[in-house]
């Protein structure tokens, strides 16, 4: 078996230590989050929402999550619950709703988000904006890849099925 160049060997390095991070990241989260009794996922969709007055389907959560709809019903509903959102009927079609915003998500949002833009500055401390900006376009090619590379494993899959 062929050895991998080094260029591919530091590439792999580069990949853990990018999965290492986020996962780190999301644990940090979840335990900054819970003050409020959110999850990052909860945040995440209250986030959304605060720039998006009109609200969103859940269809458009799910797109930006990158979670599956089934899972997104699950947040909304304990967010609902919470009186943090409501979902409201879409003009024009009596199938569809939309999810917004309500005042007491509003205040929970304006709560959570001054202190969590702190923690998230102090988190990234040691990037210039330039070297920011390099990394949010490269971890956007990355995950560009990684779903064209999953779209093609899937691809056999699909054919199975048919």
């Amino acid at each position: 078996m062929k050895a991998a160049p080094p260029s591919a060997n530091q590439a792999c390095q580069a990949l853990v230590q990018l999965l290492r991070a986020a996962d780190t990241v999301w644990n940090a989260s979840r335990a900054f989050f819970a003050r409020w009794g959110l999850s990052p996922s909860q945040f995440n969709v209250l986030n959304l929402l605060e720039g998006n007055p009109s609200g969103l389907s859940q269809t458009e959560l799910s797109r930006q999550l990158i979670m599956h709809r089934s899972n997104v019903t699950g947040l909304v509903d304990r967010l609902e619950r919470r009186r943090l959102v409501r979902r409201e009927d879409a003009v024009g079609d009596r199938r569809a709703y939309r999810v917004v915003l309500t005042p007491d998500g509003a205040r929970l949002l304006g709560d959570v988000l001054p202190r969590y833009y702190e923690e998230a500055r102090r988190v990234c401390e040691h990037l210039s904006e330039r070297r920011a900006a390099e990394l949010v376009a490269d971890f956007g090619q990355i995950a560009q890849n990684a779903e064209q590379i999953a779209a093609g494993l899937a691809q056999p899959e699909r054919r199975r099925k048919h």
